[in-house]
């Protein structure tokens, strides 16, 4: 079986498992979310090896330049081999990566709000502290 010389962009990411499904990528497609060659996509856009896509994948973005095409949506190691990651993207991910791991936590930047559970708890021992009964016979 042949690799076609064209293929249509919606499938072409759901081949290379960019997305799970091709209706999601159709959907990414329809948002601005992906270009091929630095321009605006539609879905129905036909595709050629060398042409090179940006898309975005929740918050992380990617440039990936089109190595292979393929008719049928295949196993991981497969679909890695449809396309070469441009070495801007890899260090722009580890970059997004490395901040994301060096951030605070959000929780912890909380002072205010809801009590917790243990809070609740902790609050009400407090306010009920001297208000216990007492079975001793003095009173």
């Amino acid at each position: 079986m042949n690799a076609p010389d064209t293929m249509r962009l919606d499938k072409w990411l759901w081949c290379a498992r960019f997305y799970k499904t091709r209706s999601l990528a159709t959907e990414e497609i329809g948002k601005g979310r992906v270009t091929v060659n630095g321009q605006p996509a539609k879905a129905a856009r036909d595709l050629r090896c060398g042409d090179t896509v940006a898309l975005r994948q929740g918050a992380i973005a990617r440039t990936v330049i089109v190595r292979g095409l393929s008719g049928a949506r295949g196993p991981a190691p497969v679909a890695q081999q449809l396309y070469e990651e441009t070495a801007d993207s890899i260090a722009a991910r580890e970059k997004a990566a490395e901040q994301r791991r060096l951030a605070p936590e959000p929780a912890a930047a909380l002072q205010e709000g809801r009590p917790t559970k243990r809070d609740r708890r902790n609050i009400d021992r407090a306010q009920n502290w001297g208000d216990r009964w007492s079975a001793s016979i003095d009173e």
